[in-house]
């Protein structure tokens, strides 16, 4: 028996449109990375590209479990002494809540090459408008 490879013509990318109002960041984040990925599909491939196109709407009602809205900090570094800046999560839903969600999932996809390519096929909306209408997007539930 040899290894199934799919090729390039074989693989077929589909839209989907989730909608994150009420859901929990983490759990959410997990399921929208296993579609970007393709591991929903029999043809995975660890080092191709067979996952769908997402759309995630309503990110800015996203939820938290426990005090880690309070607790919850994302840093960035410019690289100078004195350089790093911390937000809590509070704060980052307020500035931008797209971010937040687009972070979540991109901390779970492979950190190479393929990760990149991977984290361009979301597109975040804080609010329920999207820009995706003619891709004719199904409706993905989360649970």
């Amino acid at each position: 028996m040899k290894t199934y490879i799919p090729k390039a013509d074989e693989i077929v990318k589909t839209w989907y449109v989730v909608d994150l109002d009420g859901a929990v960041l983490g759990r959410a984040a997990g399921k929208v990375a296993e579609v970007l990925r393709g591991k929903n599909k029999t043809q995975f491939t660890p080092h191709l590209d067979t996952g769908d196109f997402v759309i995630a709407v309503n990110a800015s009602k996203l939820k938290v479990s426990g005090t880690k809205a309070d607790d919850k900090f994302y840093y960035h570094y410019s690289g100078y002494p004195g350089g790093l800046r911390a937000r809590n999560f509070k704060d980052m839903m307020a500035k931008d809540a797209a971010e937040v969600f687009r972070k979540a999932v991109k901390g779970m996809l492979p950190k190479n090459r393929l990760g990149r390519q991977l984290i361009k096929k979301l597109h975040v909306y804080a609010d329920a408008a999207h820009m995706h209408q003619a891709q004719q997007p199904q409706e993905m539930k989360l649970s």
